[in-house]
């Protein structure tokens, strides 16, 4: 059996402040100066020896650190508060019953249409939220 998420007052404040809270982008550094790096905005960690990031000097960017991540309990939670969970076929849903007041489903990327068009209908019946339902 599963734990039951119940937000209070207290996750729920936790929940608005991260995300007002005003993180930097952390982009890869360089990233704009190199052609090869263009498309790489995702960060990789600074090694050079004299590199002003990993010296978190002001006025560079700063680097990724644990102090930017979020209260533990909120992490991994939906911004919803819900829990999310990856379901790959109808068979799936059916272990949800029971926690379906705590969980919001998300489909697999890899599921196809015909497939997403039963697991769409299917929640629907039991009564899960799917948070990317949308048909293109």
């Amino acid at each position: 059996m599963m734990s039951v998420n119940k937000l209070t007052r207290k996750k729920i404040y936790k929940m608005k402040i991260r995300h007002k809270k005003m993180l930097p982008k952390f982009l890869r550094y360089d990233w704009d100066k190199y052609y090869r790096l263009e498309r790489q905005e995702r960060w990789r960690r600074t090694r050079g020896q004299d590199n002003k990031t990993r010296l978190r000097i002001k006025g560079f960017p700063k680097p990724v650190m644990i102090g930017f991540r979020a209260p533990k309990s909120i992490r991994y939670l939906h911004p919803s508060g819900l829990r999310e969970v990856v379901v790959n076929n109808v068979g799936d849903l059916e272990k949800l019953k029971d926690v379906r007041q705590t969980v919001i489903v998300r489909i697999s990327s890899s599921v196809g249409l015909r497939k997403r068009l039963d697991i769409i209908k299917r929640a629907n019946e039991i009564g899960l939220r799917v948070c990317n339902g949308e048909i293109k």
